[in-house]
């Protein structure tokens, strides 16, 4: 487990494999962060599953309307919604979009964010500025390395539970 330096605005993310551990950036996001923080908060991503992982690329999770395992899960709708919550306008840096950050998933319109997120595999230099940063892996990568491929994929991990370190 990593040193976790601020917990309010850590994620610790169980996975089957183990723990990653998350921290978010919200002097760079705020309004990201802080949405992780309320869904997590509300077991909102628990059993959610990554319903697209693409080798090379990224693991993207985080539909709390379709994804859940446990709730009516359907793997063909997982992927398509988002949270009851406001969509999130963009909040674009320059922290780039390198191995284990968190990006925030989308439509093509930049202020759609919700709930839906995605862990980078490696450096994706090419969603720079595009695409929300507003945390990064500091352990437990390998974990996140370990989630089933797929689009979707045939036996999708899930998020066994999401916590904010604050409150473990």
């Amino acid at each position: 487990m990593a040193d976790i330096k601020d917990p309010e605005n850590t994620i610790i993310m169980t996975l089957k494999g183990g723990d990653v551990t998350i921290e978010l950036l919200p002097d760079v996001a705020p309004q990201h962060t802080s949405r992780m923080k309320e869904l997590a908060r509300a077991g909102a991503y628990d059993n959610v599953c990554f319903h697209r992982v693409i080798d090379g690329f990224m693991a993207q999770t985080g539909d709390v309307a379709n994804g859940n395992m446990e709730k009516d899960f359907n793997i063909g709708r997982a992927g398509t919604g988002g949270s009851d919550l406001p969509d999130l306008p963009a909040e674009f840096s320059k922290i780039p979009h390198a191995r284990g950050s968190l990006g925030a998933a989308r439509s093509q319109n930049p202020n759609s964010a919700n709930s839906q997120f995605f862990i980078n595999f490696k450096d994706n230099d090419f969603l720079n500025g595009q695409y929300t940063v507003y945390g990064q892996v500091v352990s437990g990568m390998e974990h996140v390395d370990a989630i089933n491929r797929g689009e979707p994929p045939m036996n999708p991990d899930r998020m066994i539970s999401v916590k904010v370190a604050a409150d473990v």
